[in-house]
């Protein structure tokens, strides 16, 4: 009713189905929202073993029903690891073409600096999210800047204050979630929503020139990431497509934060596939 409600141009209707195939029949684009919660008093297995049944069983509907070229962003957490699950079990849909919501975490990292340094949000840009949606991402601002009177400006050189970039805005960031659960009661809603909108906005219709945006893709290497995982990278958009940034220097203490949450990826990878079997 509310989707009606909202009178939205381009809602040409809406169809409400709890039928699998029915959900997934000629789909273009697929945001998988739904995913099993941890609960209190449950290890890791037990959420990661009721997520692989799920996303396998989405995935098969996807494989059969989905258009050639259905777009699939997971958001749903584990989400890197969903997207991966979701992967192995439609093997017709390009691995191109299934990714994870990362993008809410960039724009939490925009939303810091912003605040810190007392500028609009949509001058600041670049900034990165590398790795999984977990508490062990990294939000690299090395290479972001701030568009300023005099030109854009490296967010290091304005914010000048290492140890808060290194410390607490990395911190912030990573427990963002978590912070709104303890505020609110309930998980991110809103700010979710919007960049899931984003991050389709962006892979369909292409980035702006000059600047990228994060999102969990299957990783082909770059940045000695290994392959193989669903892992957050810094990417352009155009023409339907995502292009990691490459070139960018890596320091050594970002190289370390990198290989931490590559390792926390590789072992949820490993659960996963043990529940599986």
């Amino acid at each position: 009713m509310e989707l009606v409600d909202a009178a939205f141009p381009l809602l040409k209707g809406v169809v409400a189905t709890t039928d699998v195939v029915e959900a997934c029949t000629g789909v273009n684009i697929a945001v998988m929202v739904g995913g099993f919660p941890r609960k209190e008093g449950m290890e890791r297995k037990d959420v990661m073993s009721k997520n692989v049944s799920i996303y396998k069983s989405q995935a098969s509907a996807l494989e059969k029903h989905a258009a050639a070229n259905c777009k699939v962003l997971v958001v749903a957490n584990p989400a890197n690891t969903n997207a991966l699950i979701l992967k192995e079990f439609a093997p017709s849909i390009p691995e191109k073409n299934i990714t994870c919501l990362t993008r809410l975490d960039h724009n939490r990292a925009l939303g810091q600096i912003s605040e810190r340094l007392n500028v609009q949000v949509c001058d600041v840009k670049n900034a990165i999210i590398w790795g999984n949606h977990s508490s062990t991402q990294y939000p690299d601002v090395n290479h972001a800047t701030v568009k300023t009177s005099s030109g854009e400006k490296p967010v290091r050189q304005l914010v000048a204050d290492d140890e808060w970039l290194n410390g607490e805005f990395i911190k912030t960031v990573q427990q963002r979630g978590a912070a709104i659960i303890k505020a609110r009661k309930f998980s991110s809603a809103l700010s979710a929503a919007s960049a899931a909108c984003d991050h389709i906005r962006d892979w369909v219709l292409g980035t702006p020139e000059g600047t990228w945006v994060s999102m969990g893709v299957y990783s082909d290497g770059s940045y000695n990431v290994p392959a193989g995982l669903i892992y957050s990278f810094p990417v352009t958009c155009c023409n339907g497509d995502w292009t990691i940034v490459q070139g960018l220097s890596i320091d050594e203490y970002s190289r370390k934060k990198l290989d931490l949450t590559a390792e926390e990826l590789t072992e949820e990878k490993a659960l996963a596939y043990s529940c599986l079997s």
